[in-house]
């Protein structure tokens, strides 16, 4: 098997802040911090559910939160009990709905890789096992890491672009 090897053009070679994987880190930059947004995809939406579900301190789940929405991943929402203080709920932002490809590719890796998973990612409405894939916008599907390269924005490779 080859070993990987990433194409990457000097001229793209940018500073580590400029590079999108390290901008993605800044945003979940901590264990715990994936832990809230798997706890958010499966419908955690309270404080004290995040700390217990996510296996945190109360502190650190209030860190988290206060980042991931600093982030934009989740938003704040008010809510109140009959004869409590307002609270706040958390949900997910488009931009933390995005990331579920991310959460969902690193359960399916550990699964596989890490040892048996006590549960399974499926489609709701057929029950078959989710996957996730690289395809092009052009419709190229199950792309693998020997099949793609990084460019800048300005520096295509293969055809232009049609209209």
């Amino acid at each position: 098997m080859t070993e990987y090897a990433p194409t990457v053009p000097e001229a793209a070679a940018l500073r580590a802040e400029w590079c999108p994987i390290s901008r993605s880190l800044d945003a979940v930059s901590h264990r715990s911090a994936f832990l809230v947004l798997r706890e958010a995809f499966y419908g955690t939406t309270r404080f004290d559910d995040f700390a217990a579900r996510a296996g945190v301190s109360e502190q650190i789940a209030a860190a988290r939160l206060r980042s991931l929405v600093a982030e934009g991943l989740l938003e704040r929402r008010p809510y109140q009990e009959p004869g409590q203080r307002t609270r706040y709920e958390y949900h997910l932002t488009e931009s933390g709905r995005e990331f579920y490809p991310v959460i969902a590719a690193m359960f399916l890796w550990s699964s596989r890789w890490r040892g048996p998973a006590v549960a399974q990612i499926q489609h709701r409405d057929c029950g078959a096992r989710v996957r996730v894939t690289l395809e092009c916008e052009r419709g190229h599907h199950d792309l693998t890491a020997d099949e793609i390269e990084v460019s800048s924005p300005r520096q295509r490779t293969g055809p232009a672009p049609q209209s």
